[in-house]
């Protein structure tokens, strides 16, 4: 017993978990550096020091049952379905969107959980069908599913999350075999899907970011203060940064939800153009890492979880950079592992370590393999 874990410990691929400790260590930096006793350092130490016990757990499950059973599937669907039901009767409220539930010493963000959620029911639904997957009806059936996610979350509303919901599934459409006249069928439905959004769906405030995006200067006291504020901080960071606590437009609080929505922004305000270069750096290598391993695994399941989660952290980067500097409009999407908040911390590493775990399980298919062709 005592070797098996040793050899578990020996696999754990410490290249994919130190750029994401580092890149949570650059966020508390900036989070210590805006007050004398700010609470959110303290806290976001306590949740790394749970998302490393969480990762390291995930690391010794052996998670292929995922891809044996079909009850995993529908268990992962009802419980992420009631989950996000719950939400919607009784959640707490914060900045406008009832999108969290209190469960007395912490409130959980159960959007989280379930991009996760999606991409284990996604990866489990292309791999069963990697043979016929060009038949249009699948495309259609995953797609059923990734809306029925979009749907709890945009309702709490969690524009954000639920944006996030859809770039899940079509980064996993992309890589599941679909042909090309179906991707064309499928940008077409996204266009049209968005603009029913815009017409039947979306709130007031939600357009009012938008519009703001294209001309943020028309009301920079009100709905464009938010992208006006984030792109004169990063600006005023030119390249060095001013450094480490010194960072006027967050200090001060110009700067909103410096810890979560805009801490890219406040970083790159103390850091500069080479501390921006130097966490998309850092996201490089956690992505290119995770193809690797994508690249390398044993099944289709594996690939696909792999891309799925490197998706979801790609659009979450692009979508966080972007409406900081002002090339999107705000959407609440946080920076994976440099924004605040335990619920998305907990699961990103989560997430990591089942990779992890998935890795180790790839070196041994390959050894055994090496050792029949041998005989």
């Amino acid at each position: 017993m005592i070797r098996t874990v040793q050899k578990a410990f020996k696999q754990i691929d410490f290249l994919l978990l130190l750029p994401a400790v580092i890149l949570t260590s650059l966020g508390l930096v900036t989070m210590s550096s805006f007050v004398d006793e700010d609470p959110y350092f303290s806290r976001q130490m306590l949740w790394l020091i749970i998302s490393l016990g969480v990762f390291f757990g995930a690391h010794f499950v052996d998670w292929r049952f995922l891809r044996r059973t079909r009850v995993s599937v529908m268990l992962f669907i009802f419980f992420m379905v009631l989950l996000l039901g719950l939400v919607l009767f009784g959640a707490v409220s914060q900045g406008g969107a009832q999108s969290w539930l209190s469960l007395g010493f912490f409130n959980l963000q159960p959007a989280d959980p379930a991009k996760l959620a999606l991409i284990i029911i996604l990866a489990k639904y292309f791999s069963r069908r990697y043979v016929e997957i060009g038949h249009i009806r699948h495309i259609i059936l995953s797609g059923f599913y990734a809306l029925m996610f979009f749907v709890l979350v945009a309702m709490q509303p969690d524009f954000g999350s639920a944006v996030m919901m859809f770039v899940v599934w079509f980064a996993m459409v992309m890589v599941s075999g679909i042909s090309k006249k179906h991707l064309i069928l499928v940008v077409s439905t996204g266009i049209l899907a968005f603009l029913a959004l815009w017409l039947f769906v979306f709130q007031p405030y939600q357009k009012d970011r938008i519009v703001s995006f294209i001309h943020p200067l028309a009301d920079i006291q009100g709905t464009g203060y938010n992208a006006y504020q984030s792109t004169v901080a990063v600006g005023s960071g030119e390249v060095i940064g001013k450094g480490i606590g010194y960072g006027t437009q967050s200090k001060l609080k110009f700067l909103p939800e410096y810890q979560t929505d805009f801490i890219f922004a406040a970083f790159s305000e103390e850091w500069g153009f080479v501390g921006g270069i130097i966490v998309l750096s850092l996201f490089v290598f956690l992505i290119m890492r995770m193809m690797n391993h994508a690249a390398r695994a044993p099944s289709n399941f594996e690939t696909l979880f792999t891309v799925g989660v490197a998706g979801l952290f790609i659009g979450h980067v692009c979508v966080h950079v972007g409406m900081n500097i002002g090339l999107l409009p705000v959407t609440g999407v946080p920076l994976p592992f440099m924004s605040y908040g335990g619920s998305h911390l907990v699961t990103e590493f989560f997430a990591l370590g089942i990779i992890s775990s998935m890795a180790q399980y790839e070196v041994r298919s390959r050894t055994a393999t090496v050792d029949i062709d041998l005989l």
